[in-house]
């Protein structure tokens, strides 16, 4: 007997010999729960509050994406006051848009994904591999970004990587463009698969490269995994440091324990043949590290929580 012949001699609810339809595999597509945001407080947050949501196009994309990165900081705030870092939308919106806080990639992108999903546009949640400081030595992908896809085609979108995108960056192999004077470039490569990406920025001098990633999409389930790596893990960059950046147009801010460091392009930088990088390093008392905070991130924390931040520092410089 064939298999055909086995299948004429199944019975079926439907046609002889013809199985039905199979089930969705996923009930519930709705991943980013775009309509579940409050997305007039976050446009006010951001400073794009106005007559009403703005239209899904390339325009949209790139004022939220500025909008986003020199408003809300890149941050780990939460990890040095021991408390959890949730990735569900309200928690999400209640830190960063309600009480004036940043996060760190996961916490960016969910939020970011379902603005961006509430406005209309279609979004996939990706990870890269961070390379710097890595030395030539795979990583895991654990940082979180997103694609957007337009009519002219797919898009990178990044605001939480503490120093990368200014502006969505389209996919297209070779590009290379100078945002505010931050030259970056995006290349195709095959070190782990075929179709792997390449994000790296020019620093006055080479080429770094910053990450790489790959088209799989992952969704929120996949990044609270991560996410519980990053917060547990002994090996984990955030769990033994204070770490915050925000970007501006042509200048970065970038606080590590009590070293704060400026990066500020020169006018001169649009021109590669005469690109400047000015760069100035504060060494600050542990007693200044909350103000900072707040007078340059925009983080608000209270009196005791400015009071653990800065003994969790202490305690990290064995001061």
């Amino acid at each position: 007997m064939t298999i055909y012949e086995s299948a004429e001699n199944t019975k079926s609810p439907t046609t002889p010999g013809i199985a039905p339809r199979p089930l969705p595999v996923f009930t519930d597509r709705d991943f980013w729960r775009g309509g579940e945001l409050d997305l007039g407080a976050y446009l006010e947050r951001v400073g794009l509050s106005g007559e009403g949501p703005p239209p899904p196009t390339l325009d949209t994309l790139v004022a939220v994406h500025r909008a986003h990165l020199a408003t809300i900081p890149f941050e780990n705030v939460h990890l040095l006051l021991d408390r959890p870092v949730p990735l569900d939308l309200p928690s999400l919106t209640d830190k960063m848009v309600r009480h004036h806080r940043g996060g760190y990639c996961y916490e960016h992108g969910l939020l970011l994904a379902a603005v961006l999903d509430r406005l209309g546009f279609t979004v996939t949640a990706l990870t890269a591999r961070v390379l710097v400081g890595a030395e030539g030595r795979p990583r895991p992908s654990t940082h979180a970004l997103l694609r957007v896809d337009l009519d002219g085609g797919p898009w990178l979108v990044d605001v939480g990587f503490g120093g990368g995108l200014l502006e969505p960056l389209p996919l297209v192999d070779g590009y290379q463009v100078s945002q505010d004077g931050w030259d970056l470039r995006l290349d195709l490569i095959t070190e782990v698969g075929a179709e792997e990406w390449l994000l790296r920025s020019f620093d006055g001098e080479e080429w770094q490269n910053l990450y790489s990633f790959s088209m799989a999409a992952n969704l929120p389930q996949d990044y609270v995994i991560f996410n519980h790596y990053l917060i547990t893990d002994p090996r984990s960059p955030f769990g033994n440091r204070l770490m915050v950046a925000r970007t501006v147009g042509g200048t970065r801010y970038a606080l590590t324990n009590t070293t704060l460091t400026i990066d500020r392009v020169g006018a001169d930088r649009a021109d590669p043949s005469g690109a400047t990088l000015e760069r100035e390093v504060r060494e600050l008392p542990v007693s200044e590290v909350g103000k900072v905070l707040h007078e340059i991130f925009d983080i608000r924390l209270d009196q005791e929580e400015r009071a653990t931040v800065e003994d969790r520092v202490r305690g990290f410089l064995n001061m």
